[in-house]
C-alpha cells in the first residue's frame, strides 16, 4: 500500500502544547517557564520560534477530566490551561503561516458549535485551522453523566459528529455572498444549503451562520490507535498522532490505517501519521547527555510514574514499584479511557521487562518516547523512520520551554533543512496547501 516516497507529498513537522502553565515535565528546572497560563506572550513567542523553523502545524491538546482529589495534582501544573480556540484565536493574528490545530471532542460538545467555531478560527487565521477530532478519555461528570461514556457508543457519535461539521460547513459556498448596495442584494440563495441532518445521534437542520471557511474543509486531525480508534483515523483522518516507540510497529500501524482507508477510497495522498516524539538535543552527544540528566534531576519521579500508570490504565501505581526490580504487570483490565495508550505501554513493559528507571528514561508521562542525541543522531533516527515507512513526519513534543524549542530550531531543523526533509520557506499560509492534502 505504501507509495513511493517520490509520488508522495513531503514530511510534516508538528509541535505539541497542553495550553498550560509549563511544557515538558521538569518544570522546577530554573529556566523552565511557569505562567504560560496567564501569560499569552509565551505562547506567541513559541509560535513565533516554531514559524522561523518552518513547522507545519502546532497542535493544541485538550481534556475535560474531573479531579475527585485535588492532592494527586498537589505537584503538577496540568490544571490550569488556555481554552484551547481562544487561546489559538489569538495565536491566528499574531502568526502568519503555521497551522492552528485545536483539540475538541465529540462527546462534550455538539456539531453545530464545533463547525462554527473551527470555521471562524480557518477565516481568522487566513485558513491555517484544524480539529483534533477526540471523544474523549474521560470527564462524563462533568457533562450531566454519572460515568465516562461507553467506547463504542463514543466512536458511533464521532463519526456522526463529524459526518455533520463536515455538512455544515458545506452549506455556505464563499460565492454566496453578493453584498451589492446598489441592487440590495446581500445573498444568493441557491448558494445556501440547509443540511436538515437526521441520524441516530443528531437532528441538525443548518444552515452554519458562519463565514463559511477558507479551507474546503479544515483539517481534520486524529489520534485513534484501539481498533474503533484506527477506524475512525482511517475514514476522516488528515494528520493522525500515535504514540508508537518502535519503527516496526510505526511501520505496521501506518500499514494498518493505509489498508483500512482504501476501503473508503483514501490513500497516502489523504494521510499524514506523525508519531509523538520529545528530544533533548546537544551539540555533542556529551552535552545532551548532560542536558538529559540535568532534566532527570528536575523530574518529580514519583508524579510522572503515576501519571503513566493512570494514563496507561495499568492497575499498578509504578510509583511504589521497587527501584530495581523488573516491573511485572498482572493480567491487565481492558480500560474504557486510553485503550491505545494502555496497549502500547504494556507490550513495551512485557517485552522489555524495564525497571522504573528505564521507564523514565524512555518516555514522557503522557507515554511517549523520549529520544537524546545530537543534531545528527536524532535526524539519523527522524530520517529512518520516514524513509522505511513508519511515518509522514514527527509531532515534536517538546520537554522545556523556551530551550528545549530553542534547541530544536536552532540546532535540528538546519540538519532537517540540509537533508531535503523540511523547507526552507513556507509556500503558502492555507494549512491544506502547506501539508498537500486534496480534499475529501
Amino acid at each position: 500500500m505504501t507509495a513511493s516516497r517520490s509520488t508522495r507529498a513531503p514530511f510534516a513537522l508538528g509541535a505539541y502544547f497542553t495550553g498550560s502553565a509549563t511544557n515538558g515535565d521538569a518544570w522546577r528546572a530554573p529556566e523552565e517557564d511557569i505562567d504560560a497560563d496567564l501569560s499569552f506572550e509565551r505562547y506567541r513567542d513559541y509560535v513565533a520560534t516554531l514559524e522561523k523553523g518552518r513547522f507545519d502545524a502546532i497542535f493544541l491538546y485538550d481534556n475535560v477530566l474531573p479531579i475527585p482529589d485535588p492532592s494527586h495534582i498537589a505537584r503538577t501544573p496540568a490544571l490550569a490551561r488556555w481554552d484551547t480556540f481562544t487561546l489559538l484565536s489569538a495565536l491566528a493574528v499574531t502568526s502568519s503561516h503555521i497551522g492552528l490545530i485545536g483539540t475538541a471532542s465529540t462527546t462534550f460538545n455538539e456539531p453545530y458549535n464545533i463547525a462554527r467555531r473551527i470555521a471562524s478560527l480557518d477565516v481568522l487565521s487566513g485558513g491555517r485551522a484544524g480539529w483534533n477530532v477526540v471523544t474523549a478519555t474521560g470527564g462524563g461528570e462533568n457533562f450531566n453523566l454519572a460515568s465516562h461514556v461507553d467506547h463504542a457508543l463514543r466512536y458511533e457519535r464521532a463519526h456522526e459528529f463529524v459526518d455533520v461539521v463536515k455538512g455544515l460547513w458545506r452549506s455556505l459556498e464563499p460565492e454566496a455572498f453578493i453584498r451589492d448596495k446598489e441592487s440590495g442584494v446581500w445573498l444568493d440563495p441557491s448558494r445556501v444549503h440547509p443540511l436538515n441532518h437526521k441520524g441516530r445521534c443528531f437532528q441538525v437542520a443548518g444552515p452554519l451562520n458562519s463565514p463559511p471557511p477558507v479551507q474546503r474543509p479544515p483539517i481534520l486531525a486524529q489520534a485513534g490507535a484501539s481498533g474503533a480508534g484506527k477506524e475512525l483515523a482511517a475514514r476522516i483522518g488528515e494528520i493522525i498522532y500515535t504514540a508508537e516507540y518502535d519503527v516496526d510497529a510505526g511501520r505496521a500501524y501506518r500499514s494498518d490505517v493505509l489498508d483500512r482507508a482504501a476501503r473508503y477510497r483514501r490513500d497516502d495522498r489523504h494521510v499524514r501519521i506523525l508519531p509523538g516524539l520529545a528530544p533533548i538535543v546537544g551539540r555533542t552527544e556529551s552535552e545532551a547527555r548532560e542536558k538529559f540528566e540535568r532534566y532527570q534531576t528536575y523530574l518529580d519521579k514519583a508524579d510522572v510514574l503515576r501519571s503513566i500508570s493512570s494514563y496507561s490504565s495499568l492497575g499498578t501505581d509504578l510509583s511504589q514499584w521497587p527501584e530495581d526490580r523488573p516491573v511485572e504487570l498482572d493480567s491487565i483490565v481492558e480500560t474504557n479511557s486510553h485503550k491505545s495508550r494502555q496497549s502500547l505501554i504494556v507490550d513495551w513493559i512485557r517485552k522489555t521487562r524495564p525497571t522504573v528507571k528505564d521507564i523514565l528514561h524512555h518516555f514522557t508521562r503522557g507515554g511517549h518516547r523520549l529520544l537524546v542525541g545530537t543534531p545528527t543522531s536524532i535526524v539519523d533516527e527522524i530520517e529512518e523512520w520516514y524513509h522505511s515507512g513508519a511515518c509522514d513526519g514527527f509531532n515534536i513534543m517538546f520537554t522545556s520551554a523556551p530551550d528545549g524549542i530553542n534547541d530544536f530550531v536552532e540546532l535540528v531543523i538546519p540538519e532537517l533543512q540540509r537533508r531535503g526533509l523540511t523547507r526552507q520557506s513556507y509556500e503558502s499560509r492555507n494549512l491544506r496547501e502547506s501539508l498537500q492534502i486534496p480534499a475529501t
